[in-house]
């Protein structure tokens, strides 16, 4: 009978201590292989949603909320900022890029975003139909709202106002303006596809403002301005105060060497306030980074139950297992054989529990990935690995080789003579 044959009989004839043992491994190898994959992923998706950008400028407040809100559409805005401002800062002469956003409503708590083609631009997302907005309460759709949605080219909606989802949570529906999709993004993997984008002027103009065109971006794309104009004084939610704003502005330098005096001089002034998406990225892994070392190390400590759980059930084996072993080192099995058996019966259930460890990570994720694309905030997939993965079989192997060393060791030393003659 070859290694495995003996090794996989004795582990049947061990059920209660091998699925211990397995179960161990399992959750411990699990709960690795989802960190792997959950930080990886969020590392990626953060990386990516934020490339090119090398500051945020909005209202003053939380420089993370500020970062979360325009970048990664995760969190409310800080406020608005007063256009004027925007203005002097889209002419500085070292600003390559500069666009706008200017938020409010949603649609099934998808956003409504006002920007201009700077943005579809940036992230370098094509169309999959139609085109892309032109006139005011034109919309082009995310692939992923578009997919949940069930809009089509020509279709018709309206807005609720707020961010969220729902008249309860979010506000009124500004059904006197009917949306109408004109073309839909191609899935790009990154926060474009759960946006519904438009031109500001059609912010404006939903919030019951009316607008002339007064700029134009970098690539003079044309930019909606507007002139404050009550139609209806009986509107409450609209004021002098409200009027020529914006959410914030996405800046691309032309240089890295204003990286320092630019956001100084941007946070000089009163009401606005400048943040960098690097260093509030870096900030926000880190924050994250402090759970995930927790729930390493509780894999850890399942790693080491584990490796103790084995080697309590090897050993005690063994003292069961010696004449059998006797038997078979008088049978011509030599001592490096006996050695072999032992430690391949360690390894083979660190290696079953590796692989059991797998699979329920890749599932716990995959699981995890649905239940977070209903808060359309963050994407997971289990359907993925990471290069770390592979270090974990010799994690195995290690764990296997620890767990029977000492017991494999005690087999190679046993005194067959004395057990023959003592089982007689």
């Amino acid at each position: 009978m070859n290694l495995l044959t003996l090794s996989s009989a004795y582990l049947r004839y061990n059920i209660l201590n091998t699925l211990l043992n397995l179960l161990l491994l399992t959750l411990g190898m699990g709960t690795i292989v989802t960190l792997l994959l959950v930080s990886q992923q969020l590392e990626d998706r953060l990386l990516r949603d934020s490339r090119g950008i090398d500051l945020v400028v909005g209202a003053k407040g939380s420089p993370l909320q500020l970062i979360l809100s325009n970048i990664y559409h995760a969190d409310v805005p800080t406020g608005n900022i007063p256009f004027e401002h925007v203005q002097k800062l889209m002419a500085h002469k070292m600003i390559k890029t500069a666009i706008p956003l200017a938020l409010g409503d949603n649609y099934h708590g998808y956003r409504i975003v006002g920007t201009t083609s700077a943005y579809p631009l940036h992230y370098k997302a094509t169309l999959a139909q139609g085109r892309f907005w032109k006139k005011t309460l034109e919309v082009t759709l995310g692939a992923e709202v578009a997919q949940q949605t069930g809009l089509s080219i020509g279709a018709h909606f309206v807005g609720t106002h707020g961010l969220t989802h729902g008249t309860a949570v979010g506000g009124h529906i500004h059904d006197k303006y009917k949306y109408r999709v004109t073309g839909i993004l191609k899935p790009t993997g990154i926060v474009i596809d759960r946006l519904i984008l438009t031109n500001v002027d059609t912010v404006w103009k939903v919030h019951e403002e009316k607008h002339e065109k007064i700029y134009k971006d970098k690539e003079n794309t044309p930019i909606d301005g507007h002139k404050k104009e009550l139609k209806d004084e009986k509107h409450t939610h609209t004021n002098e105060d409200e009027k020529h704003k914006i959410t914030a502005l996405l800046i691309q330098y032309q240089s890295p060497l204003i990286a320092v005096s630019f956001p100084q001089m941007v946070n000089s002034l009163p009401s606005l306030q400048a943040a960098s998406p690097s260093f509030e990225t870096a900030r926000l892994l880190k924050l994250f980074g402090f759970g995930i070392d927790i729930l390493r190390v509780f894999s850890i400590i399942l790693i080491i139950m584990a490796i103790l759980s084995m080697f309590v059930a090897l050993y005690q084996a063994l003292q069961e297992r010696c004449y059998d072993l006797a038997i078979m080192r008088t049978l011509g099995a030599s001592k490096v054989r006996v050695l072999w058996q032992l430690l391949f019966e360690g390894i083979l259930i660190a290696l079953l529990g590796t692989l059991l460890g797998l699979l329920l990570g890749h599932v716990v994720t995959e699981i995890l990935g649905i239940w977070l694309s209903q808060t359309q905030q963050l994407h997971l997939t289990g359907w993925t690995y990471v290069t770390q993965e592979y270090l974990l079989f010799g994690l195995a192997l290690l764990i296997g080789t620890i767990s029977a060393l000492l017991p494999a060791i005690q087999a190679y030393r046993i005194d067959i003579a004395n057990i023959l003659f003592y089982e007689q």
